[in-house]
């Protein structure tokens, strides 16, 4: 009714538009932000559950046990029928390994090591830095000015997280980076696979969750170190919430932003996660990155806008005044 009068009284059918388009645009945009919050959450989270009571073998059965179970019945119905054509087999190894068992093993294996701060710079920062020289690699793909920019500036980045801890740090916290940033390259190999597979989101979603949590149960349960049972119910369900938050609620909410913004604008988003992971740790953890680490979180950040596509050079054009 309002729409119709507002319609008549200005006489121009333009102007009814905003009010259809804004409130979804400003709803993706508020669940990317959603999804951003729960990624950095699910990197704290994990920090906490290897640094606590819990075995680091423990802390991977729970965050593959419910999604798994969640996800069975769609593997079951939906089976992917490319495993049946001899070419594929060696496709949906790398779908599993990129994201499965092997990711999770070295992801979560280097919280052992590093604080939550250098995982959420190194992972975000490293997986379109490694996507991005596979595209060139294997798809062909060719580059703009900002997005060259957004790489330099990612790899400058990580180069000043973890590159300073093996110059100034007799510590571990250098291996823990070296595994952020081999397990960013396994989410590449997995992004690529994605995209040459053919599978559905769920679908895909569904075979590297069951088909990780079937290979690692008999292994956890007979050869590996577990406190499991002695562990405060408050840290296993941290866990056990972090495994469906970060990992199925995290995936449902990133397709609605991607629906209503489109992949590049939502994508874009996911610059904000290096910096909510540091300063979640902050109160949750109380871990304080240094100086340096900041700095190479800024360039991260600012790396991955520009090579999501949410920063152009040509932005920052209009800013400079003309030659005269």
């Amino acid at each position: 009714m309002t729409t119709h009068s507002s319609l008549a009284a200005s006489g121009s059918q333009a102007q009814p538009e905003p009010r259809h388009v804004e409130p979804a645009r400003l709803l993706g945009a508020a669940t990317a932000l959603f999804t951003v919050i729960l990624w950095a959450a699910g990197l704290v989270a994990t920090r906490f559950g290897v640094t606590g009571s819990l075995t680091l073998w423990d802390v991977i059965f729970l965050r593959l046990l419910l999604p798994a179970l969640v996800l069975l019945p769609v593997l079951l119905r939906h089976p992917p029928r490319s495993a049946t054509e001899p070419r594929h087999p060696l496709l949906l190894a790398v779908l599993v390994g990129g994201a499965g068992l092997p990711f999770i093993l070295t992801s979560s294996g280097g919280m052992v090591f590093a604080p939550a701060a250098h995982a959420g710079a190194l992972l975000p920062g490293m997986m379109p830095l490694f996507a991005a020289l596979l595209a060139v690699l294997l798809l062909g793909e060719r580059f703009t000015p900002s997005r060259r920019l957004g790489m330099g500036l990612m790899l400058a980045g990580a180069m000043a997280v973890g590159g300073w801890q093996v110059l100034h740090d007799a510590g571990e916290t250098w291996r823990g980076d070296l595994m952020f940033v081999a397990a960013g390259a396994m989410w590449a190999c997995y992004t690529i696979a994605m995209k040459k597979s053919g599978l559905g989101v769920w679908q895909a979603a569904a075979l590297v969750y069951v088909v990780s949590f079937l290979a690692y149960l008999p292994v956890y349960l007979l050869a590996l170190d577990s406190r499991l049972l002695a562990a405060p119910l408050f840290e296993i369900g941290v866990q056990l919430f972090q495994s469906v938050a970060s990992g199925l609620l995290s995936m449902a909410a990133y397709g609605f932003a991607v629906r209503r913004l489109g992949a590049a604008r939502a994508s874009a988003f996911g610059a904000l996660t290096p910096a909510l992971t540091a300063l979640l740790a902050i109160p949750l953890l109380g871990e304080w990155p240094g100086p340096v680490t900041w700095a190479g979180i800024a360039a991260v950040s600012l790396g991955v806008a520009l090579a999501n596509g949410a920063l152009s050079l040509g932005a920052f054009s209009r800013y400079i005044p003309p030659n005269r």
